[in-house]
């Protein structure tokens, strides 16, 4: 197999995922004591643990056969709202791990941004994408989809870790 051919497969939509994954992996020790993951994940039901897993790696699945080749408006517009919704996502975790004790961060809607922000870049993601390889046909609801499942249960998970804390 060619290097060409090989290439044109590793330049997916999964790419546009890399840099939240790696700012989770370098910061989430950085995050308080509710987000480390002996904490975070201590006393969720089965159900929920298993669905948030299941539907994040069906999404990353999903995300790693969709060719990523910008051609379209809408492809452009969904880069863009990737880029702001990554924004987003980012400044959420600095305000709960540079200001963990305000009003913001304690609140349901600051503790919780971590969790419902993603909706945009995994959106962004969505539109940013006209196919699939291996000629799947290609909708834009089908990787969006999985995302409100994903987010449907890892939003649940956030909103009782907060319960039980506050």
């Amino acid at each position: 197999m060619k290097f060409q051919t090989v290439s044109f497969y590793l330049i997916s939509c999964f790419l546009l995922t890399l840099p939240v994954l790696v700012w989770n992996s370098m910061l989430t020790n950085k995050l308080p004591a509710a987000f480390q993951p002996e904490s975070f994940g201590s006393g969720i039901p089965a159900f929920l643990t298993y669905g948030e897993a299941v539907s994040r790696t069906l999404i990353f699945l999903v995300f790693l056969l969709m060719p990523l080749r910008i051609v379209s408006r809408r492809q452009r517009a969904g880069l863009w709202l990737f880029g702001i919704g990554t924004l987003l996502y980012f400044l959420s975790w600095l305000m709960l791990m540079w200001f963990p004790l305000t009003a913001w961060s304690t609140s349901m809607a600051g503790f919780m941004a971590p969790a419902y922000t993603p909706l945009l870049w995994l959106t962004g993601i969505s539109l940013s994408g006209r196919s699939f390889y291996f000629g799947l046909p290609y909708r834009s609801w089908i990787p969006i989809l999985l995302s409100v499942v994903f987010l449907l249960f890892h939003n649940a998970h956030t909103y009782l870790v907060y319960s039980r804390i506050y």
